[in-house]
């Protein structure tokens, strides 16, 4: 286990400075003699070899589930955990946590970004000092097998054989939550971990909030005599055309080619590993090419997030977007507040009809505009329209939260989610694979992200506001298919400064207020009570 080092305040320049830390030739001084020359010089080479190592270990993940043949699974688990103990060590060392303190109470030494450097790593170091090296690298080669168990239980539709490895998890989740914290409760410390300065108390004001509005306003569209269409969508569209779609996509949502390397999983993702290398995951279903249209909106929102941070930042624990809640508000506004609105429909069902002019090339805007926005409640969270869309993550949430705190098991969850489900959106759940585990966050350890979608969809609705505020038209810039204006607002408000600045710093800078879950509520009913007549 790592210890905790005392602040140190002073600097020293004394033949010792040259000792380097761990795995690293770094040379961190000592405390005496002031040498802010010597710390720096060491701030960037512990920074040097974070980024290595997260490099590999994102290349790793992201093209594990992707490109590896499965018999490479467990190699690539044991890989992954010895990059993350040697992060760890790296990282929690003694020496870096001197380095830390000495940089952190000599701020005037530091320029802004060095500054946002030393608080990040030193809130990524308080997240592992505590935490026995050999139960992180124990918990890493866990989740490895269980996304491979995952994969294989949902092809087969089979929740007995994920069972215990999702026990295995949530109890090893507490058991680090518990190093990490010992007086807190344990799911407050994963949802900070997503979504940092959250917690049950946030999410329950949220959720109240988005229940109020979403519940009777859903009932009030089921009551509605107006019905949204979906059958000039219906039939089969071929994969490998719905592949070449997918990239087109892209293009239109402006992504640069030459920085995208586009693959497919069995649960679609993106991620990146510098500004210049994201990776998205599609998949193709078809019968259903809109599910394809609209997971490549949403992941192509989180790689515009990962390609507009400064570069300045790539190689340094500031590189990537600051919190999985804004990350789902970039590939939440892209899918939704763009992807779905009536002004884009004239551009997408263009890029739609080229690779499908037969099928597709007599859709009107209007009618691609209602298949989008249809509200129809289902059991598939990803394929949620909008209104029901938050419902599927109080789901996750408050099975989570059982889970957590020990009063359900992994046994439990299918009867949990059939209940919920049926509760809060009247859906029967026809079997698990397209139920409890459809998704893969479980199994990759993920306890606490799904609130982090709600957030998203919310903080989503707020920048849009704010757009329009601002002087934006935001609907005219849709038409046009050119969405650089938004892309620009984004970059300069939000993308370029990566994990230098939280969620609420950047809400109340790009938005002119907190965080609201207001604007969210209200645009759902704007936009629902128009769609349906209410």
């Amino acid at each position: 286990m790592c210890d905790k080092q005392p602040t140190i305040t002073g600097f020293d320049d004394s033949p010792d400075a040259t000792a380097a830390l761990p795995g690293m030739p770094a040379a961190v001084p000592p405390a005496g003699v002031p040498n802010p020359k010597a710390d720096l010089a060491a701030l960037d080479e512990l920074e040097r070899h974070l980024f290595a190592h997260r490099y590999a270990r994102i290349g790793m993940e992201c093209h594990g589930g992707t490109i590896d043949p499965e018999a490479a699974a467990a190699d690539r688990g044991e890989a992954l955990a010895i990059l993350r103990q040697e992060d760890q060590a790296l990282l929690c060392s003694p020496e870096t946590g001197a380095l830390l303190d000495r940089l952190a109470a000599s701020q005037a030494l530091l320029t802004p970004m060095q500054a946002a450097q030393v608080r990040i790593l030193q809130r990524d170091r308080a997240s592992m000092v505590d935490v026995p090296p050999e139960v992180q690298g124990a918990f890493t080669r866990l989740t490895n097998e269980a996304e491979g168990v995952w994969r294989q239980a949902r092809a087969s539709d089979d929740w007995s054989s994920f069972e215990p490895y999702l026990d295995r998890i949530v109890s090893a989740l507490r058991e680090i939550a518990h190093y990490r914290d010992p007086g807190a409760d344990p799911y407050d410390v994963w949802l900070d971990e997503h979504e940092h300065g959250t917690d049950r108390s946030f999410y329950e004001r949220l959720f109240g909030q988005v229940k109020d509005i979403v519940v009777p306003l859903l009932a009030d569209v089921r009551a509605s005599s107006r019905t949204l269409g979906r059958s000039p969508f219906a039939g089969r569209f071929d994969a490998s055309r719905q592949g070449e779609l997918a990239r087109d996509l892209l293009r239109l949502e402006g992504l640069d080619e030459r920085k995208v390397f586009v693959t497919s999983s069995e649960h679609p993702f993106s991620d990146g590993l510098t500004s210049n290398y994201v990776i998205v995951a599609g998949h193709v279903r078809e019968d259903d090419i809109l599910s394809n249209v609209y997971t490549m909106l949403h992941e192509g929102g989180h790689a515009l997030y990962e390609m507009g941070v400064d570069a300045a930042l790539d190689r340094t624990s500031l590189k990537g977007g600051t919190s999985m809640g804004m990350h789902e508000a970039q590939s939440r506004f892209f899918e939704n507040h763009v992807g779905r609105s009536l002004a884009f429909a004239p551009r997408l069902i263009e890029v739609m009809a080229r690779q499908f002019r037969g099928q597709l090339g007599r859709v009107t805007p209007g009618q691609l505009h209602a298949a989008t926005n249809r509200v129809e409640a289902q059991p598939i969270r990803t394929e949620a329209d909008e209104l029901t869309y938050p419902l599927h993550v109080i789901v996750r949430y408050e099975i989570e939260q059982l889970l957590m705190s020990g009063e359900a098991h992994a046994v439990d969850v299918p009867g949990l989610w059939a209940e919920r489900y049926k509760g809060y959106l009247g859906v029967d759940v026809p079997n698990d694979a397209r139920g409890a585990l459809q998704d893969t966050h479980w199994a990759g350890g993920m306890m606490g992200y799904f609130p982090a979608y709600a957030l998203g969809s919310a903080i989503g609705a707020q920048l849009e506001a704010a757009m329009v505020r601002g002087g934006m038209d935001f609907d005219g810039v849709c038409a046009s298919g050119d969405l650089s204006p938004i892309h620009d607002w984004l970059r300069e408000r939000i993308w370029r400064h990566g994990r230098s600045r939280d969620t609420p710093e950047l809400v109340l800078d790009a938005c002119g207020e907190p965080f609201s879950p207001t604007r969210y509520t209200d645009y759902l009913t704007k936009k629902f009570s128009a769609l349906y007549n209410l």
